[in-house]
């Protein structure tokens, strides 16, 4: 195969052929912004960090280990679930008991069935975000997250439990994509490149 050699200012990165290349990543983003940069803000439940969120994912991908082409796109959402447990770390910081800071200025901007997700711990959130919107099993969201595959069932049901509870959500039948469950009234923001 040949390879291709990027410069992103420090060491060269070189990619053969059969990989994603750097700007297929970055079309990703900019096609997917809105998906991704809504998977985010579920995640983080504030814009500052979201943003953040998706411009450390960005380079992740970026600058990251060599990915096939055809998982350029999954890859993509996992590097915005990664980086979202690297700034907020929900294990050791779950914020059980209390509502963050600013979530329910964010929750308002939701469509009304979405809304109820914020108001889960961080813990549950992440969770219910990975394992259920996002389709992954309970051993790899619990790996993902540097969590026992208990502690990742038991904040999956919790989760589960509010959302049955919640009368304006719809029906578990929605949540076969990220899209259908969020239901979200807004585009990412536009921010500068500076």
């Amino acid at each position: 195969m040949k390879s291709t050699t990027y410069s992103l200012g420090a060491a060269p990165i070189q990619r053969s052929r059969g990989y994603a290349s750097i700007e297929a990543f970055c079309a990703i983003f900019r096609q997917d912004m809105d998906s991704l940069y809504t998977l985010a803000l579920c995640l983080t439940a504030s814009h500052d960090l979201a943003q953040q969120c998706f411009e450390a994912a960005l380079n992740d991908c970026r600058t990251g280990t060599a990915v096939f082409a055809e998982w350029a796109r999954s890859w993509s959402r996992r590097a915005v679930i990664k980086s979202a447990i690297r700034l907020l770390d929900p294990v050791r910081f779950p914020m059980n008991g209390g509502l963050e800071t600013g979530v329910e200025a964010v929750a308002l901007e939701l469509n009304s069935s979405a809304r109820w997700l914020f108001r889960l711990d961080r813990i549950q959130r992440f969770v219910f975000v990975i394992s259920v919107l996002e389709g992954y099993a309970v051993r790899e969201c619990a790996a993902l997250l540097g969590a026992s595959p208990r502690e990742v069932e038991q904040a999956r049901v919790r989760a589960l439990q509010a959302a049955s509870n919640n009368q304006d959500i719809p029906p578990a039948s929605h949540f076969i994509n990220f899209e259908k469950a969020a239901q979200l009234n807004f585009r990412a923001p536009t921010w500068s490149r500076s």
